[in-house]
């Protein structure tokens, strides 16, 4: 026999394609993976990414159908909401930086966004159709976190909110200084929102709202309104707060009065004919006052309380208590100037007020320990609730057993 009829028939130039991953060829065994070319490892089934895939409007979405205020996320953490008053945890997955800056995306712009990255720190406001949103980026020891608090598009009105008729009274005044004070996530602006729906469903004003950022929007009806949020509108609270007198307003309402020149402007606008609706970070309506009259000197004291006594309408107070129903309800401490607060407001004698207050319902006055015990009688709350949300526990104690 020749070497040539030994040698092996022609491999074709063309292989038949390998069996797909994970199959054997038939009729012989898998092959051991070879050192030099690695196995390629199958792709990750679909369910594996869910954090990435998993949107910003779906967290909110859920958020906002549970009935939560507020949604916490941040890297390095699982996302979590604010349940009425309470902090609840989830299933998600915790989140990785890519998938957050991915959210961040959703609802910012590219510059925004690196202004984020520049200063450490992000006010602003979005919108998703079925709620607004006010948003607040930091940065954190375990990184870049975002806290979101939802704002219903359907502003709730002064009847659905059960508040007292004198907040309608109130919205009648033509000038003056009317103040809603509490602690952050109160339901100050909730309060407000319905204040300014209600004048602008009954009177027509020319509305000019001057926010950091704008929450509630309201579109004109009887009323014209104007919203300007700082930062995109205007600079400051004051340089707009100062231009609205120049705009023809019928009410002006500030979102936050932050420093001295926000309150002198406000009380001037007040005394010129125009009703100034603003908001603090105050406990009671009574230290209310006195936060305004301490950011002056001592030698500007008494112009200060004749300006603040001859401006001021109202002061309400509030703060949110969990219902028995799962819900929560509003407490109010309303301080209403008449002649009588007047005079104590221009003398200094602020604990006269506060030991008046109780004995006027009838101009609409009343504490926060009247209104929790109002909202105990009705079976909103329990006894254990007005306690805790009392700010003076002793007589809220003497008031349910009847002594006071």
């Amino acid at each position: 026999m020749s070497a040539e009829s030994q040698r092996p028939p022609a491999v074709p130039s063309r292989m038949p394609p390998p069996p797909p991953p994970g199959r054997a060829a038939a009729g012989r065994p898998p092959a051991p993976p070879s050192a030099a070319a690695p196995r390629r490892s199958a792709p990750p089934p679909p369910t594996t990414p869910a954090k990435s895939t998993l949107s910003l409007e779906q967290i909110c979405r859920e958020a906002f159908d549970k009935g939560f205020s507020d949604i916490h996320l941040g890297v390095g953490e699982v996302p979590r909401f604010r349940d009425r008053g309470q902090i609840a945890t989830t299933d998600y997955p915790v989140i990785d930086e890519p998938t957050f800056y991915g959210w961040l995306a959703e609802v910012l712009k590219p510059e925004e966004i690196q202004q984020f990255k520049q200063t450490l720190d992000f006010d602003g406001a979005g919108q998703f159709d079925f709620s607004r949103i006010r948003i607040n980026i930091f940065d954190s020891l375990t990184g870049p976190a975002l806290v979101i608090r939802l704002i219903p598009n359907k502003i709730l009105s002064m009847e659905q909110l059960n508040l007292p008729n004198v907040f309608r009274d109130i919205c009648h005044y033509h000038k003056g200084l009317v103040l809603v004070t509490g602690p952050t996530g109160s339901g100050k602006s909730t309060t407000m929102a319905a204040m300014i729906d209600y004048i602008n469903k009954e009177m027509a004003k020319n509305i000019i709202t001057i926010e950091d950022p704008v929450e509630f929007v309201h579109q004109s009806r009887k009323s014209l309104i104007k919203h300007r949020e700082v930062g995109r509108h205007t600079l400051e609270f004051k340089n707009a707060l100062k231009a609205s007198l120049r705009e023809d307003p019928d009410i002006i309402l500030v979102g936050e009065m932050r420093d001295k020149e926000t309150v002198n402007t406000a009380m001037k606008a007040a005394q010129t004919g125009h009703l100034v609706m603003g908001t603090l970070h105050t406990n009671s309506a009574v230290k209310t006052v006195e936060r305004i009259l301490n950011l002056y000197e001592p030698d500007q004291q008494t112009p200060v309380r004749i300006s603040l006594a001859e401006s001021l309408v109202a002061v309400i107070a509030q703060g949110l208590c969990r219902t028995t129903d799962g819900k929560r309800a509003a407490f109010h401490d309303i301080l209403i100037n008449t002649d009588a607060i007047k005079d104590y407001i221009i003398r200094g004698d602020l604990d006269e007020i506060e030991a008046l207050m109780p004995k006027c319902g009838f101009d609409g006055m009343c504490t926060m320990n009247q209104s929790l015990y109002a909202l105990y009688e009705t079976g909103r709350i329990t006894e254990e609730t007005a306690l805790e949300m009392s700010p003076r526990q002793n007589e809220m104690a003497q008031m349910l057993r009847g002594r006071v």
